[in-house]
């Protein structure tokens, strides 16, 4: 053979070789970009959201990509932080140091032990807030605790995500709010990451509501507490929900304000619009995730409770990793 055409022959392959590493990038890219999509959505339940952490170890541990998250109340905020970066392991650790009455109730440690302490126009019992003095805007009468102290661990876990628009988070993020004055569903997805988790875990009656550009939002679990529409929505071609809820019941198939002409709080009692839409997103779950919880209520932060529930979030969530391993070999 000549020297000239083994030069040729060298060229080609040289050639042939840089074309196919040229061509493997936009081959493993195409492939990424027509991976079925994972959407996460986490419940409301109040403290036992400590069981959705479990069930993320488990999740973590099969190795499933979560390209997009929603949550309502609870799992608004364990699905906010997970959204910005925050593990299971970590979250396991904010569950279990912190003291949930101090956090949840607003409570002045330093005021604890005195009967009554006034302090820039607040009145505290036994360190509890009861009486706020001076012209109060509506969101400041609507509720017994105002959640500055929740609002403020938050905006200290967020921290630099807190005003970023929520899509360019490390993965996705939805939380479900509820607007008082119309009793309408309202979706958030950008402004305060903090404030918006925090406007999704607002119990009626309990947590001061948030206002927001005209809304005054409340707990999100008023109208729809499992979010399974709001994920499919952002783009979730499978769905893996955390449920919270132990009893389930049937659709309500009337409205009150279609009976009597009134609607609200009232139509919202009587035809429990909620029920009907957790009953449908339900449909439309591809790997249910229901910890067994009974024993366990929204009110169990004692720090007994936390470990236990996220121990069986756990074993629920290990329970479920044929499943898992099933839809990580789709993935590939």
């Amino acid at each position: 053979m000549t020297r000239s055409r083994t030069n040729t022959l060298r060229t080609y392959g040289v050639v042939f070789m840089t074309l196919i590493m040229l061509s493997l990038p936009a081959a493993v890219t195409a492939q990424l970009k027509h991976r079925p999509k994972v959407g996460l959505v986490l419940g409301g339940g109040g403290a036992k959201g400590a069981a959705e952490v479990g069930v993320l170890k488990a999740i973590e541990e099969a190795g499933i990509p979560i390209d997009y998250i929603a949550g309502t109340s609870i799992g608004s905020i364990v699905g906010g932080l997970y959204a910005i970066g925050y593990r299971a392991e970590q979250l396991d650790s904010m569950f279990t140091s912190q003291e949930w009455l101090t956090l949840l109730s607003d409570r002045q440690k330093k005021h604890q032990y005195k009967i009554y302490q006034e302090q820039d126009s607040v009145g505290y019992v036994f360190g509890f807030p009861v009486i706020r003095k001076g012209k109060q805007n509506a969101e400041e009468t609507f509720g017994m605790v105002k959640g500055d102290k929740v609002l403020q661990l938050l905006q200290s876990m967020t921290g630099d995500y807190d005003r970023r628009p929520f899509d360019s988070l490390p993965i996705p993020f939805r939380c479900v709010a509820v607007d008082i004055n119309n009793w309408k569903e309202v979706v958030l997805a950008g402004g305060s990451l903090a404030k918006a988790m925090r406007a999704s875990m607002a119990i009626p009656g309990v947590f001061k509501g948030l206002r927001s550009k005209g809304k005054l939002l409340v707990d999100g679990g008023v109208l729809n507490n499992l979010p399974v529409d709001v994920v499919r929505q952002m783009g979730a071609d499978i769905v893996i929900a955390i449920d919270l809820t132990q009893h389930k019941h049937e659709s309500r198939s009337f409205s009150l304000k279609d009976w009597l002409g009134i609607g609200g709080a009232a139509d919202w009692i009587v035809s429990r619009p909620d029920i009907t839409k957790y009953n449908e997103n339900r449909k439309h779950v591809d790997i249910y995730i229901n910890p067994p919880l009974d024993g366990y209520d929204v009110t169990s932060f004692n720090n007994n409770s936390i470990r236990e529930m996220i121990h069986i979030g756990q074993r629920t969530g290990k329970k479920c990793l044929p499943q898992l391993q099933k839809l990580k070999e789709r993935l590939k």
